[in-house]
């Protein structure tokens, strides 16, 4: 059993934010330990497709004191942040364990927190939470999906176009992933289907500070009540950049509305599809080989369970990136916190706040 008095889990983004920010007040292994399940640091950034490079990626931002490399923009984003979080840890001696896995976080008599992992329990006064989603992949549920005689997968496991050769692929999601997906496998693919429950939000012009504190403060607000947090293209809407708009006008994003139920086969739509009254299936059902779900993440929290944190409305109520029930817990990279921006500034309060906790406790 090791006692400090932070325990960080996870050394995504956010992680290594809160963690830079600790080290200024705390030494490591001894005033606070970060844990890390990943194999390497990295990341989610080191699971994304070979095929996402810089020129494509949602935006990268550089973590609190060291500038993020640029290089050539048709470098996979992966390997080269993998990288530069691993030189981040060197550089400010954060001492990442890895692999960690946390199995559970509980509260103690004494308030501290006892928190169980496969390599032994840490004890601690005050815990930063950064285990973001890319664990936690969100598959929905539709009649006869089990009987679907072809492949399904999530973006999660999406390696590249090349697996899609020939197929009729049906891609099912609304945000950048999906309109990657398809801009990637439509050259490869015997056919595409794109199927979203909204219609897209396309947002035109550049994202400026505004429209960022507007989309942060709508989240923060969901939260603040206790809500689920809604996905960033919720918010933000989806940037029509020239490769997207060339891919609209093109055709490769016809985005149909959800289909009724999975058949072996393929999917099945309650009415024709726009263009294809006249095909074979009378337009209601589109033959598929391939599923692929880009469908979003949830927020990996399933080892905060014992400590009960979870509202009526399937949040958690919170106070910035605190939780609103527990000043010794601090969600970094959950809510407005869920981008790389949002994931610094998060980790400077989360840093700034648990000094303040752990101060009052002493005095």
């Amino acid at each position: 059993m090791r006692e400090v008095d932070v325990v960080v889990i996870g050394a995504g983004q956010a992680g290594l934010s809160a963690a830079y920010f600790l080290r200024q007040h705390f030494e490591p292994e001894t005033g606070f330990a970060v844990l890390d399940h990943a194999p390497h640091a990295g990341g989610a950034w080191q699971f994304r497709w070979p095929t996402l490079t810089f020129a494509t990626v949602n935006g990268v931002y550089r973590l609190p004191g060291m500038p993020v490399p640029e290089p050539d923009p048709s470098t996979p984003v992966a390997g080269v942040i993998a990288d530069y979080f691993a030189a981040y840890e060197r550089e400010f001696d954060l001492r990442v364990q890895r692999p960690v896995s946390v199995r559970s976080v509980r509260s103690l008599p004494d308030k501290r927190l006892e928190v169980a992992t496969d390599r032994g329990t840490w004890i601690a006064k005050a815990l930063v939470n950064a285990t973001g989603t890319w664990e936690r992949p969100f598959w929905p549920r539709y009649a006869g999906q089990e009987s679907f005689a072809g492949r399904q997968l999530h973006t999660a496991q999406y390696r590249g176009p090349w697996e899609f050769a020939g197929e009729r692929v049906v891609v099912v999601g609304g945000g950048i992933s999906a309109i990657q997906h398809l801009m990637e496998i439509h050259p490869h693919a015997a056919a595409t289907t794109w199927v979203t429950r909204r219609e897209p939000r396309w947002r035109s012009g550049d994202f400026n500070p505004d429209r960022g504190r507007e989309a942060v403060a709508m989240v923060e607000e969901r939260v603040r009540r206790g809500l689920r947090p809604q996905s960033v293209v919720s918010v933000t809407g989806v940037p029509l950049t020239p490769e997207i708009r060339a891919a609209r006008e093109a055709g490769v994003l016809e985005r149909h509305p959800m289909f009724d139920r999975i058949e072996p086969g393929g999917v099945v739509f309650s009415a024709p599809l726009a263009g294809r009254e006249s095909d074979p299936h009378g337009g209601r059902f589109v033959p598929a080989d391939t599923i692929l779900w880009a469908t979003g993440f949830r927020a990996a929290l399933d080892h905060l369970a014992p400590l009960k944190l979870r509202g009526p409305g399937g949040g958690i109520t919170m106070d910035g990136t605190r939780v609103a029930a527990d000043p010794r817990l601090h969600l970094v990279g959950y809510g407005p916190s869920a981008s790389t921006v949002g994931a610094n500034r998060a980790g400077r309060a989360a840093a700034r706040e648990i000094r303040e906790y752990l101060s009052a406790g002493r005095s």
